[in-house]
């Protein structure tokens, strides 16, 4: 029998294993909290309340800070991550923000297993409002950022809750990098929105194009009030009041005649003729009398 046994602790415990804390809870909602004290500021962030002996253990293992911790429920499978913020609880008992619990599909007094973790910096984050309301706020993005001080980390998948002017926005986390799981405590990190949940863009109306816009198509006003009447229309000219026009038997080649009235002219006659005027026929008249100058 001898031959077969063995020394458990031939092989050492990697030291990544030995700072390494790992307990089970259970786990109950703030408002079940006991004591006077009013602790709603563990549901506006992202960190547990851990009794005084994990305080001690953690402790001994030389946890560098700040102490991030992994929760999960191994009854769904669901897991995230968050920070401490006290260690107040009974023994055996831990305390969690509603929305982590609704996360870890957890009942009140349901068992969680919390490990202590080393998550990489944030760099970028992305998110998702759950309702259009999200939207009414005037600089979300300031308000997210001011909420997350309350957090240390992310998980990817998330859906965490925020309290702005006495009400509950929750926004989903879509993308964390560079790593599924974050902390973003004393980091820079960019913040970006998705098209919150259930949103819909307006409609855009269609609109009928504008006339063609035409210069001077006003009606212009007499200076002396009256209005300008509309000039009515042509009448059509009737084909039986059309006359033939008379022709001019006198005409001579190289001569242009105008004829300023259609009626036709008398025919001159000889008398005529022969009274035609003559420019210049005239006899002049003389100031002096005749019969010569006077001696």
């Amino acid at each position: 029998m001898s031959q077969f046994s063995f020394n458990m602790f031939d092989h050492p415990i990697p030291r990544a294993f030995q700072n390494r804390f790992s307990t089970q809870y259970r786990c109950y909602s703030v408002s079940m909290l006991a004591g006077p004290n009013d602790r709603s500021d563990v549901e506006k962030g992202g960190k547990i309340i851990m009794p005084p002996s994990a305080l001690d253990q953690l402790s001994r293992l030389n946890i560098t800070y700040p102490m991030l911790f992994k929760l999960t429920n191994k009854n769904s499978d669901r897991m995230t991550h968050c920070g401490v913020l006290e260690f107040v609880a009974d023994e055996g008992i831990c305390y969690l923000p509603h929305w982590m619990m609704q996360n870890l599909l957890l009942e009140e007094g349901g068992l969680v297993q919390v490990e202590s973790v080393n998550l990489m910096v944030a760099t970028y984050s992305k998110f998702q409002p759950q309702s259009p309301d999200f939207l009414d706020i005037t600089n979300p993005k300031a308000v997210l950022e001011n909420a997350l001080r309350n957090f240390a980390c992310l998980t990817t998948g998330d859906v965490i809750a925020i309290n702005y002017n006495e009400k509950i926005y929750e926004l989903r986390v879509m993308e964390t990098k560079p790593d599924k799981a974050v902390s973003i405590i004393e980091c820079d990190m960019n913040v970006d929105f998705d098209a919150p949940l259930g949103y819909k863009e307006p409609e855009r109306r269609y609109k009928a194009p504008e006339d063609v816009y035409t210069a001077f198509t006003g009606s212009g006003n007499r200076l002396d009030g009256k209005k300008k009447g509309i000039e009515p229309s042509p009448v059509p000219i009737d084909p039986s009041d059309i006359k033939r026009g008379i022709p001019n038997y006198e005409y001579k080649v190289g001569r242009i005649t105008f004829i300023r009235n259609s009626r036709p002219q008398p025919r001159k006659t000889i008398e005529d003729e022969d009274s035609e005027f003559i420019a210049f026929s005239g006899e002049g008249q003389s100031l002096r009398k005749k019969g010569g100058r006077k001696p």
